[in-house]
């Protein structure tokens, strides 16, 4: 199961909740560390969309060079 970004910040929002309103020191300090570890899950999600975002974008960049390439390769050749 893939988590969504959308779905673990919800999460972290739902624990700082739970703190927000928590009485005890303990439920409290559970529901900290509970949005703690959602938002490093939410962190980490983004940054490996962005890096899936870059590399998909440095892919289209190589394809369109190399294609630029031998649209030119192929004009040299018929000017001949």
């Amino acid at each position: 199961m893939t988590l969504t970004i959308e779905f673990c910040e919800a999460r972290a929002k739902e624990a700082r909740d739970e703190a927000d309103s928590a009485s005890l020191d303990n439920v409290r300090e559970r529901a900290l560390r509970s949005q703690a570890a959602w938002q490093a899950m939410a962190d980490r999600a983004i940054g490996i969309a962005k890096t899936r975002a870059l590399k998909l974008l440095e892919d289209k960049q190589a394809l369109d060079r190399e294609t630029l390439e031998e649209s030119q390769m192929g004009s040299d050749h018929g000017s001949e």
